[in-house]
């Protein structure tokens, strides 16, 4: 009997350890790093990890981009691809603060983007390449202080 009671609480213990495993894997599916200034370019970014699906065994990522001259928004960049796919409007409503490019739209560079290019914002896409229709996460937060003094307030063009 104490042996049948040590064997259940092992399982019991172990059971656990693989629900709050599987928990903590699916907490990570993605994230955000924190922000770096970038001074030759003036903007500051931040690298977004992401899974295209829970049992993924390592991280996509592509680019956050803040622009302090352009600071209604966060600009989403595909650095494999090469262009700016879609942006965040920090002063959108709840559940409609993404505009997705079309893919003509897509450029790698974000002057050559016309703001008429942007669609009304709508709600986060799916995590790149996902099936599950998981959402991106919204970007919390932007760098809270203003471009350093002597550093130009206008993207550089390229």
């Amino acid at each position: 009997m104490r042996g049948l009671r040590r064997l259940l609480m092992i399982a019991a213990v172990l059971a656990g350890t693989v629900f709050t495993a599987h928990q903590a894997h699916a907490a990570y599916r993605q994230y955000y790093s924190s922000w770096n200034y970038y001074p030759s370019r003036s903007y500051y970014y931040r690298t977004y990890y992401y899974k295209p699906y829970n049992n993924y065994t390592s991280y996509n990522y592509h680019y956050c981009v803040y622009y302090p001259s352009r600071p209604r928004y966060v600009y989403y960049y595909n650095p494999h691809r090469g262009y700016y796919w879609g942006r965040f409007d920090l002063e959108g409503k709840d559940g409609a603060q993404y505009s997705i490019l079309k893919e003509e739209d897509r450029k790698s560079q974000l002057t050559d983007i016309p703001e008429s290019a942007f669609p009304e914002p709508a709600a986060m896409p799916a995590i790149p390449d996902s099936e599950d229709g998981e959402k991106v996460a919204v970007p919390e937060g932007v760098p809270t202080q203003d471009t350093p003094a002597g550093e130009p307030t206008t993207p550089p063009a390229n």
